[in-house]
């Protein structure tokens, strides 16, 4: 039964007060909206859930076990992990299976009481912490009975909260709550391993001016969508990864390589048309990709490329192109297309506007592909293969 339905009827519940009631439809509601998302709580006998917010706002069991997966690439493990922005405490769940000790640093009492449950009964040896970031590091190393002669084996992890005081959202780390560049000193201090989550919107170029250059940075898109930003203190590399079913697709480079990459330019259409998955875009590899792939590239600010060979492992999207350019309703006709996805890439037409004038319905196969090529509009009928 869907909460929604639940929630009406109150009656038949009356043996509940109106607190152990809104309890049952918070974790009836947890449980239905985070089911897909974190897969191994809904396996837990009596795992509790937060308000919705929380909910919406952790991190997913995919995206965390990512995370879990960049310390396993740091060598031998960990000894000490402080997630010093607790929450639902997903990452610090899946971060802690790679750790000899782990501390849960939350300022919300109510998260950390469900926190304490959720540890206890999954067998998690987690020390949860009710206080906020600034006063757990001002205390350390006695907050966590955690000697300072072990510094190169702690890490620490933080997702700062992206809303002010009035729940708008922000996304200057200078904004965020904690302030990074602030304690910045105090996680230096004990820690060499830092691994910080930043929204999908961040301005990449932005922080890493605001932090400095020694950081790894990590774009993590799952299925196509771009889901966080990690920062993890590094060697100033790029990794573009998007999340699939049947493993990761990865991209790697500095942004030097970037820079000084050949860009091979197209004047026509070939046999195939690419796109780079979203982490490869969000992380800004333009030239890059053309020239690790041998690609033309449409136009400068049109982020699709076109080459006459099949590439099977390209990192995202490809079309075989079945005609072009496509001009108006005669040429719709004449192809017999009925049906076709709508893609428009730096176009004159909205994906609406083309449906609109051509009267086609949704595909799941062929595409109609709105671009320019070398600054002119161009329209393209193609079949999806990739």
């Amino acid at each position: 039964m869907k909460v929604e339905e639940l929630a009406l009827q109150r009656k038949r519940f009356v043996h509940l007060s109106d607190e152990e009631w809104r309890w049952m439809l918070q974790q009836v509601e947890g449980r239905q909206r985070t089911h897909d998302k974190l897969p191994t709580f809904a396996q837990i006998e009596d795992w509790w859930y937060p308000v919705r917010l929380s909910c919406e706002q952790c991190s997913s069991e995919a995206t965390a076990r990512y995370k879990a997966a960049i310390i396993r690439q740091l060598g031998e493990k960990q000894d000490i992990l402080i997630d010093l922005t607790g929450g639902y405490g997903v990452d610090t769940y899946f971060l802690s299976e790679q750790m000899a000790q782990a501390h849960y640093v939350e300022r919300n009492e109510e998260l950390c009481r469900i926190a304490q449950h959720n540890f206890q009964i999954a067998n998690k040896p987690i020390h949860v912490h009710n206080t906020s970031a600034e006063d757990f590091l001002a205390q350390y190393p006695l907050a966590g009975s955690v000697s300072s002669d072990v510094k190169k084996e702690v890490v620490v992890y933080l997702d700062p909260a992206r809303r002010d005081a009035h729940g708008g959202k922000v996304f200057r780390i200078e904004d965020c709550e904690p302030n990074i560049i602030k304690i910045s000193p105090s996680l230096r201090a004990i820690s060499n391993t830092i691994l910080i989550k930043f929204s999908p919107m961040l301005d990449i170029t932005s922080a890493l001016q605001s932090l400095g250059n020694e950081w790894d940075v990590h774009v993590v898109a799952l299925h196509n969508e771009v889901k966080e930003i990690i920062f993890v203190t590094g060697n100033n590399r790029i990794h573009a990864v998007n999340i699939l079913h049947e493993g990761n697709d990865q991209f790697s480079f500095t942004r030097s390589e970037e820079k000084s990459a050949l860009c091979a330019m197209a004047d026509c259409i070939c046999e195939y048309i690419y796109e780079p998955n979203a982490a490869i875009i969000k992380a800004g590899a333009f030239r890059l990709v053309s020239e690790r792939y041998k690609l033309y590239k449409l136009d400068h600010n049109t982020h699709l490329y076109t080459a006459d060979q099949l590439i099977e492992d390209f990192p995202g999207r490809v079309w075989k192109v079945i005609a072009q350019p496509i001009k108006n309703q005669r040429d719709i006709a004449a192809l017999g297309i009925q049906r076709a996805a709508i893609l428009t890439r730096n176009y004159p037409l909205t994906p609406e506007e083309l449906r609109k004038k051509f009267k086609v319905q949704e595909s799941d196969s062929h595409f109609l592909i709105g671009a320019r090529i070398a600054t002119k509009p161009t329209l393209i009928f193609a079949e999806r293969i990739h």
